[in-house]
């Protein structure tokens, strides 16, 4: 897909994630939600087919992925619902990112299940951001909603390694495009270990490292010599939240 297409597309994409996205507190019925005559996933399996990364696609079960749709509020014109809609999780690099569904064996956690409780209090809230994705190394990527930064609708990485909300400048279908295609070594320089491949065997789509000393320590700052132990995903996100209020990173 060449360049101006594909800007075309995400345009196009983006609108209707606009549209549709936490734009009512009533919850729509999920029959509303399925958009046969102009899906999403024409396009988003399209970037995957053409993908210069390594990409696996979780297959969903139709009961939950109309479940998480429907808890999500999101068309399946959209990029997000038809991603929640047709896989259960997307794994890019060898599972090193890991996108979120609507769940499975293999990656439990569903996108509205895992905002729960942190982006918001009960489905059909308007959240403060949104948990998209997560990493490895223990890195979340979220879209902001008012709450992380300035840039309303984009997409934000909290940073293992300073513990910073960090702007990516991109909108949800900007930052599926460059998990599918982008430089990820060069994303995470300083973050990524010799081994990193070995040790992602032993890892499963729910858990990240826990690295020790923090990344973001200056006792932690050489990757290739910091402890790594598997930890939930759960657990990491709770310690980062508490480890930014104690450095009065959130007021």
């Amino acid at each position: 897909m060449n360049k101006a297409l594909k800007k075309i597309v995400c345009i196009t994409l983006c609108l209707a994630s606009i549209s549709t996205v936490f734009a009512q507190y009533k919850m729509r019925p999920v029959e509303e939600l399925i958009n046969k005559s102009d899906p999403g996933w024409v396009f988003v399996k399209q970037w995957i087919d053409s993908a210069k990364n390594q990409i696996e696609i979780l297959e969903p079960d139709s009961a939950k992925a109309k479940q998480a749709l429907y808890r999500t509020q999101v068309t399946t014109r959209s990029a997000m619902g038809a991603i929640v809609y047709n896989t259960g999780g997307i794994l890019v690099d060898h599972g090193w990112i890991r996108i979120l569904g609507s769940g499975c064996s293999k990656m439990q956690r569903t996108l509205p299940d895992w905002n729960k409780g942190k982006a918001f209090k009960e489905f059909g809230d308007r959240p403060n951001f949104f948990l998209i994705a997560d990493d490895a190394a223990g890195g979340f990527f979220a879209i902001n909603y008012g709450s992380i930064g300035s840039g309303f609708d984009s997409v934000y990485y909290l940073a293992p390694d300073d513990l910073e909300w960090e702007p990516l400048d991109m909108m949800y279908e900007d930052f599926i495009w460059f998990c599918f295609n982008g430089e990820l070594e060069n994303f995470y320089t300083g973050i990524r270990w010799k081994s990193w491949k070995q040790d992602m065997a032993g890892l499963k789509a729910d858990e990240m490292f826990h690295i020790f000393p923090p990344l973001w320590t200056k006792e932690g700052k050489d990757i290739e010599v910091d402890m790594k132990k598997p930890v939930p995903a759960e657990e990491l996100f709770t310690y980062d939240l508490e480890m930014r209020k104690q450095l009065d990173f959130e007021k």
